[in-house]
Order: structure tokens, then C-alpha cells, then sequence
């Protein structure tokens, strides 16, 4: 089980190397086949927070962009503590299907977002809807992907920008996590924070050997073939929960 565990982080790190973005997806996706979503997305902890906080730092003026987003991250930590939707701590059966369907959604989105509508004009009143979505959604499938992602590339927003907002936004809802399944201790559901920081190792091999593969990879092909993988994953998890 461990040499699995480490195989899919490495595998996660290495699609985040190569595109950018993708390892909690990757992981909470094939991690959920052997374990349940509560597991799986307490070894997230560490490394998305890892990844994250580098992501968010790599660039100054992060609190410029803190101050302009500050009612999107409210609303990842309203929406991760009054969720509308079965959290990981409910139904293994309910979590599984919300998680396939995240992935299944993410990948349609990512073969045909090469149009988004700017929705700037609209960010004042869309960014605490988002964030609640985005924060809700978080405590019931371990990933916060849709709809936060599509709607700060809709924003336009300059590349590094884009990047340290969603890094922004990440670590927000990866603390929020943090604490959601903390709260959640019992008998039989606990967070193994020592395989956690193991897991960072492959992880960070993996975004390493990524970047190497990048440069001599077309970029648009290995994200075709991503998102098709995740469709085909998402639609697999959906079906069999």
C-alpha cells in the first residue's frame, strides 16, 4: 500500500511539473480507488500546502491580490464550515460520487475552456458565491477545483497574477481542510500527519522530473491527454460509488 501511496504522489507531482496544476486532483482521484476520501485527502495535507505556499510566494504582492480576493477566501471558510453538500466525514458512498463528478467536470472544462466570458465586471458579487462553492465543495470531495478555477481564469488576470491567486486560494482551502478533518478525529478516522510529510518527498521528485519532461514535451498534448484521463477516471469513480 505504501509503494502505491508514493507512486501516485510521484505521478501527481509529475503532472503538476509538466502543466502546472492537477496533483490534488491526480491524488484524491486514484487514491480514492484504495482508500476512502477521508484517508485520502488527510496525505494531502502536507503536500498541497507545500505546493501551495510556494506557489503563493514565488512572486511579490501577494497581498495586493489578498485585498482584492479577501470576500472569495471568506467564502472558501463559510463554505467549509456550513457545506450544503455530504462532506468526507458523511457517506464514503456520497463522497466518492461528488469527487468523480468534480474530476469528470474538471476535465470536460479543461479539453474546452479556451473561451471564457470576462466576468470582471461581475467579481464584486460572483467572489463570495464562488469561494462558498469552491469552500463547500472542498469538505466533500478534498479538492477545490470547480467552480473557483474557472472563474478566476475568467477574470483575466495577468499569468502571475492567476498563479498566486490561485495559490491564494489553495492554501486557504487547504487549511480549511486542515481543520475540517482535525475536527473530524474518531475512532476509526485519523490523519497520519507523519505519511503526509513522507508523501511530500515523491511529490516534489515528481514536479521536479515534471519540468525536465516539459521541455521536451509539447505542453497542449500531455493537457489533452490529462484531462481525457480525468474524464475517464471521474466518469469510473461516479459509476462504481
Amino acid at each position: 500500500m505504501l509503494g502505491f501511496v508514493m507512486l501516485v504522489f510521484a505521478f501527481a507531482g509529475l503532472v503538476k511539473g509538466v502543466i502546472g496544476l492537477g496533483l490534488p486532483a491526480v491524488a484524491m482521484g486514484l487514491l480514492s480507488i484504495v482508500l476512502s476520501p477521508f484517508q485520502a485527502a488527510s496525505l494531502l495535507i502536507i503536500p498541497s500546502l507545500a505546493t501551495n505556499l510556494w506557489q503563493l510566494f514565488s512572486e511579490g504582492g501577494w497581498w495586493i491580490l489578498l485585498h482584492r480576493f479577501w470576500t472569495l477566501l471568506l467564502g472558501v471558510v463559510i463554505g467549509s464550515t456550513w457545506s450544503i453538500f455530504p462532506t468526507l466525514a458523511d457517506s464514503h458512498v456520497h463522497s466518492g460520487f461528488l469527487l468523480g463528478m468534480m474530476l469528470l467536470l474538471y476535465g470536460i472544462y479543461g479539453l474546452c475552456s479556451q473561451r471564457l466570458p470576462n466576468l470582471q465586471a461581475h467579481e464584486k458579487y460572483l467572489s463570495p458565491v464562488v469561494g462558498y462553492l469552491g469552500g463547500a465543495l472542498t469538505v466533500a470531495t478534498g479538492v477545490i477545483i470547480i467552480p473557483v478555477v474557472p472563474y478566476l481564469q475568467s477574470l483575466q488576470l495577468q499569468r502571475n497574477d492567476l498563479v498566486q491567486t490561485l495559490g491564494l486560494t489553495f492554501t486557504c482551502a487547504n487549511l480549511c481542510l486542515a481543520v475540517f478533518l482535525q475536527q473530524q478525529l474518531s475512532a476509526t478516522q485519523n490523519i497520519n500527519y507523519s505519511l503526509s510529510c513522507l508523501v511530500l518527498l515523491p511529490a516534489l521528485v515528481g514536479m521536479w522530473g515534471g519540468k525536465l519532461i516539459r521541455q521536451r514535451l509539447n505542453e497542449q498534448k500531455f493537457r489533452r491527454i490529462f484531462f481525457v484521463g480525468l474524464i475517464f477516471l471521474g466518469g469510473y469513480m461516479s459509476l462504481n460509488t
